[in-house]
């Protein structure tokens, strides 16, 4: 597959891809990380020399900004980060206007929102790529990250069983479209009452059904873990959830820590993964993070390259 197949495309979904082209993102990934402790430095700046990206953020973040402006330099590119309270928009000049002004001046946007309608208003009202570094919705960033990682550690995708547990939120649905996607089988661990997006649990349900694959809730986190290949945690509170709500999902999520006992019931050869930031006593233990099965920096290093490839792949 060419690189140039993709060029000019927005990457607001992993929906909008087929596995061939997310494996062959995943491929660009490692050929870029490959070449970049390989020596060949120099070369990865000329892939997108002279371009200008935009990073519109109206969250919080330390991976996906750092990843994403370290990303674009590794490539030659020039990164400009902003966020909306510096901008007109906080004086209410609309999206349309923002959205036609910045196309003009960079040649994608990097944008970190809430709603996921945003980021489609920007890829509408735009000619170059936007990029969703994360919404409420979906995390697809992260989500091509875990897949590398899990490819690194295990050689291969399909066959195996990953077991998430955490806030049902943005990472979560990500990985219910590509786990099912890449022959995956995904087991979700939380209490009764947290439930996926009913639209984004259809979608993986269907692909899971064509693939053969499994996809399935269980409110027993021990009973969920056996047999695990990946044991995947994430906070119980995501940015944007109300303040009030915390206590409660403390109380609700507490018998899904991930301890060392819940560890020793997955394969002998598990790893644990997580997103970050993660707030050890509450979805794992420190022994877990820190442990022989944690991979949650080599994750973290990931999100470079994946988004390295992502920008190289789409940016004309």
């Amino acid at each position: 597959m060419s690189i140039f197949l993709l060029k000019g495309r927005d990457f607001i979904t992993t929906r909008d891809f087929s596995r061939e082209e997310l494996e062959f993102l995943l491929d660009l990934s490692s050929q870029i990380k490959s070449m970049f402790y390989g020596g060949m430095r120099r070369s990865l700046r000329e892939v997108l020399e002279g371009r200008n990206i935009a990073l519109l953020f109206k969250k919080p973040s330390t991976r996906t900004r750092n990843s994403f402006q370290v990303a674009a330099s590794r490539l030659g590119a020039f990164s400009v980060y902003m966020r909306p309270d510096e901008l007109q928009l906080a004086r209410g000049e609309p999206i349309i206007d923002t959205a036609k002004v910045l196309d003009r001046y960079y040649d994608g946007l990097v944008i970190r929102t809430f709603e996921q309608a945003e980021v489609e208003e920007y890829a509408r009202y735009m000619k170059n790529p936007v990029i969703n570094a994360l919404t409420d919705e979906e995390h697809p960033c992260q989500a091509m990250a875990d897949l590398l990682t899990i490819r690194e550690k295990k050689g291969r995708l399909d066959g195996l069983k990953m077991v998430y547990t955490g806030d049902i939120w943005n990472v979560c649905h990500s990985l219910i479209t590509v786990a099912p996607l890449f022959g995956i089988d995904l087991v979700i661990a939380a209490p009764k009452g947290y439930e996926p997006l009913p639209d984004i649990w259809k979608y993986g349900q269907d692909v899971a059904s064509r693939n053969g694959t499994r996809l399935e809730i269980i409110h027993d986190i021990r009973e969920a873990v056996k047999g695990a290949d990946i044991v995947y945690a994430n906070t119980w509170w995501s940015m944007g959830k109300p303040e009030m709500e915390k206590e409660k999902r403390k109380e609700d999520f507490k018998p899904f820590t991930v301890t060392v006992e819940v560890m020793n019931l997955a394969k002998e050869d598990a790893i644990f993964m997580h997103c970050l930031p993660a707030y050890r006593g509450n979805e794992m233990t420190t022994e877990v993070i820190e442990g022989k099965w944690s991979v949650v920096y080599d994750q973290a290093e990931n999100r470079l390259w994946t988004e390295a490839a992502i920008m190289a792949a789409l940016i004309p």
